[in-house]
């Protein structure tokens, strides 16, 4: 039984034998100074009130009937606060169950089986993916296998933008870039996309077709879209591939015209009595529902605006049968992102239905200080370079590791290092090391153990509780981190193992020593065993040697 389960059991003995009574989870913390004990539980404020006694009255009463229970070395009533210190058998038992468990130690069957989507990247097919985009990516995919860790049926899915004008700026561009291979002086055009990727590909087009379209026209807009597209689009796979994201659903903005659902969640909100006409343009009247202004769904020429097609998807979302939407994205699309809640809510989807990762922009620090990505520009890093020079598991841990919330400066030079100065190989060392330590045992016979026959009792150390205690905390950690939607909880607890760990490591020798030899071994395979599951949930690798 886990620590906290283990110190709720016992409280609900002692309100029986009290003759007392407290319906729901008893809530069990963990204190931050170590004078107040491992466990801590606010109950006692609580059950005051109802009782009809002060909180500390409530703490020394139920103490009284838990001070002779075998798993608590001392449980000590505080201000109200009732404190367990706890005994090492007890933190043993938990020790043995995470090796039992194995890698299934921490998951839950919590979203039993429900269907969730993520959505993330979705990225318009303008350019390749850059460092920009790797944060949307990064976050997108753990989160992912956080939830898919607690029991929901996740389905990745990409959102493309193949409509509109900036597809037609990237269409003229690559026309122009074509031209230009052809000995031509044309210009990109105001406001395209000047980035030098397109140079090749307009070399390419410029062999194959010769000079076939001298002309921007109609014509040469719609073969230029559906070539930049679908080039985009390849090159954006090859960067996907490359930080190791894969999709399950790929939808296109083109289809959800094509299907009239663009239309159809318009006439829907129309007949609730949420949108009106002025100027020649579609509102929806959101200020009627207590935002601060309203905004066009349909524009005057009868195109309908970004926010308009994103409702239609997230209806469509809804009616796919998903029970929870996560999306990935920006700060910068908070407005929009409170009118499509505000229209889904008027189309009488439930509250909670959709929810918002919100991230802060990326920039990078190197060599040539920090700078801000623009794909349209030409100034960025593409994912596979960037994977090239530091690695797949340094750039997916670099941009989870920070809150969401936060502004990212992915530090380049720091990334490129191989100490344990990078917080990715100072987690991915104390695994390899545990492996190293499993390799001699193998060599002196010591290694691999009987688990479950196993005498845990030299492990009395309070490094080595410390350790168990840590690693007991690992589910509630995973749990956490899907519910706040914050995957740097995931780093976070990752390099305080390992930062209690590396200590222990240098300090304590683990084979040759009789008796505590075995024990010490089950609480490297503890340890080992967690950062293995820690890592894979960050999608990256556990090595065995470095």
């Amino acid at each position: 039984m886990r620590l906290e389960a283990l110190v709720q059991a016992s409280i609900q003995q002692a309100l029986a034998e009290l003759g007392w009574s407290f319906s729901g989870l008893i809530p069990v913390d963990r204190p931050r100074r170590p004078e107040h004990g491992d466990l801590s539980t606010r109950l006692p404020f609580m059950l005051a009130p109802s009782l009809g006694k002060a909180p500390q009255e409530v703490a020394h009463a139920l103490a009284q009937r838990l001070r002779h229970n075998l798993a608590f070395a001392a449980v000590r009533p505080e201000a109200g606060f009732l404190n367990f210190v706890l005994q090492p058998q007890a933190l043993h038992a938990v020790l043995k169950e995470i090796l039992q468990d194995g890698l299934a130690y921490g998951r839950s069957s919590v979203g039993e089986g429900r269907l969730l989507q993520v959505e993330f990247v979705s990225s318009n097919p303008t350019g390749p993916l850059t460092i920009g985009h790797l944060r949307q990516a990064a976050l997108g995919d753990v989160l992912a296998s956080l939830y898919e860790d607690q029991g929901w049926k996740v389905v990745r899915e990409y959102y493309l933008n193949d409509e509109g004008r900036q597809i037609d700026l990237l269409a003229q561009s690559l026309w122009a870039r074509y031209r230009q291979a052809l000995g031509h002086d044309e210009p990109v055009p105001p406001g395209g996309y000047q980035g030098a990727y397109l140079v090749p590909l307009g070399e390419e087009l410029a062999k194959a077709w010769g000079d076939r379209y001298p002309v921007w026209t109609e014509q040469a807009r719609q073969v230029f879209r559906t070539e930049a597209v679908a080039r985009m689009m390849d090159m954006i796979h090859e960067d996907l591939q490359a930080i190791g994201v894969r999709f399950d659903v790929w939808t296109r903005e083109g289809d959800l015209h094509r299907r009239g659902l663009v239309s159809e969640a318009l006439q829907a909100l129309r007949d609730k009595g949420a949108v009106y006409e002025k100027d020649g343009a579609q509102w929806l009247h959101s200020t009627a529902e207590g935002l601060s202004r309203d905004v066009v769904l349909v524009r005057s020429d009868g195109t309908p605006t970004y926010t308009m097609v994103d409702i239609a998807y997230h209806l469509d979302k809804w009616r796919r049968g998903f029970t929870l939407v996560i999306d990935v994205q920006g700060a910068d699309h908070v407005d929009e992102q409170r009118q499509v809640l505000l229209a889904l809510k008027i189309l009488g989807l439930p509250h909670g239905f959709l929810r918002y990762c919100l991230h802060q922009f990326v920039t990078l620090k190197g060599e040539e200080g920090v700078q801000r990505m623009s794909t349209r520009a030409g100034r960025f890093l593409r994912l596979t370079d960037l994977v090239d020079a530091v690695g797949r598991d340094v750039a997916r841990y670099f941009m989870v590791m920070r809150k969401p919330e936060s502004h990212l400066v992915f530090d380049f030079e720091l990334a490129k290092d191989t100490s344990m100065e990078n917080p990715v190989y100072y987690v991915q060392y104390a695994h390899t090391r545990i492996a190293s330590v499993f390799r001699e045992g193998a060599k002196s016979g010591e290694w691999p153990v009987d688990t479950p026959q196993v005498d845990l009792s030299p492990l009395t150390h309070p490094e080595e509780l410390a350790l168990v205690k840590e690693l007991d905390r690992f589910p509630d950690m995973v749990r956490l981190a899907a519910q706040e939607l914050a995957p740097h909880l995931v780093c976070e607890y990752l390099e305080g193992l390992a930062g209690l760990f590396h200590p222990y490591y240098a300090r304590v020798r683990v084979l040759g020593q009789g008796p505590a030899t075995p024990a010490r071994l089950c609480l490297l395979a503890g340890i080992k065993l967690v950062l293995a599951r820690g890592l894979g949930l960050l999608g990256v690798s556990a090595p065995e040697e470095m």
